[in-house]
């Protein structure tokens, strides 16, 4: 084990799949001898050049289409989108082609395609660059959506990504781009649809998605000051989600809440409470709650932007609240 920064982690993930596999290549805005806006691809023009790097123009669908062509024949591309609103450009090639090209051809084509970018509130980027689209994708067949926490994930589910043979969805939200951890020096993956338990604990469960997990993790910290028991789980993945690892969780402690920083309305936190509730309505002793940023575009000004985002405080007050019920 050596301790390595999120970024430094799924980077060595991208390097050791592209030594590994010469099909792997990425394109995107920047990510060739600038290394990427988040350094996401640094040192790697170095090693494979332009031919493997390609930086491309302001030009989101046509680099989408572009590399959802050359996953159809083969290769294995990797669309950095710097920011994942940008992606919003691609939606119509994203869900009319890169998500259904496998069912339109009854298998016969695959679709080994990663999409990543940054996600999320934070750093005043208002609201064209802060967006957190996971709904989104996990709403439309086809894709699996990846959202790591740690420096270990981040690296662990990005290889799986790129050997996967679906279009996968990578999310990696900003603020945890510096995020130090643990990362084994041997070669790992880590598989999709399976959830880590971050915290074990007994008097109520917090399902935290990207973010929300390290913040959740916090809260649990200082209420086990005050005798409150908290369980933290991180899905990783949100499409195929891991229910079984939640349901479990729930039957042990009765209570949940979903912590996520996305909006509220039918997002990740509606859908993971609509099936607990279906599923195991008997083991809850509460109804199930969520904790949402403002159903808002995301403002510019500092002090407005942390009235948007759901904190630590707001996770310990909708905690007790929920163990008050």
């Amino acid at each position: 084990m050596r301790e390595l920064t999120f970024t430094a982690a799924a980077r060595e993930g991208l390097a050791e799949e592209m030594a590994r596999d010469s099909s792997v290549f990425v394109v995107g805005e920047g990510i060739g001898a600038r290394g990427g806006n988040f350094n996401t691809t640094t040192g790697l023009f170095d090693l494979y050049g332009p031919e493997r790097l390609r930086d491309t123009p302001i030009s989101e669908r046509g680099f989408t289409g572009l590399c959802t062509g050359a996953a159809m024949v083969g290769a294995r591309p990797v669309v950095d989108y710097m920011f994942f609103d940008f992606a919003l450009d691609a939606l119509g090639e994203l869900i009319n082609q890169t998500a259904k090209i496998q069912y339109m051809s009854d298998g016969r084509l695959k679709m080994p395609i990663v999409l990543r970018g940054c996600i999320g509130i934070g750093n005043s980027a208002a609201t064209h660059h802060s967006g957190i689209y996971y709904p989104l994708f996990v709403h439309h067949p086809g894709f699996r959506v990846v959202v790591p926490s740690t420096p270990c994930d981040a690296k662990g589910l990005l290889k799986t990504a790129i050997r996967s043979d679906d279009p996968v969805i990578f999310m990696e939200h900003r603020a945890l781009l510096n995020t130090k951890g643990l990362v084994p020096e041997e070669e790992y993956l880590v598989p999709l649809g399976q959830a880590r338990i971050a915290r074990e604990g007994k008097d109520v469960t917090v399902v935290g998605i990207s973010v929300m997990v390290n913040r959740s993790l916090e809260a649990a910290e200082q209420l086990a000051e005050e005798g409150v028991s908290v369980e933290v789980i991180d899905p990783r993945t949100l499409a195929p989600l891991d229910l079984a690892t939640i349901l479990q969780s729930v039957h042990k402690t009765g209570r949940l809440l979903i912590a996520d920083e996305s909006y509220g309305p039918c997002g990740i936190g509606a859908e993971i409470a609509a099936r607990v509730m279906e599923e195991a309505f008997d083991d809850l002793d509460a109804p199930v709650r969520r904790l949402n940023a403002r159903h808002t575009p995301i403002p510019y000004s500092p002090p407005l932007e942390q009235a948007v985002a759901p904190n630590t405080k707001a996770l310990i007050q909708a905690i007790c609240a929920l163990l008050a019920e």
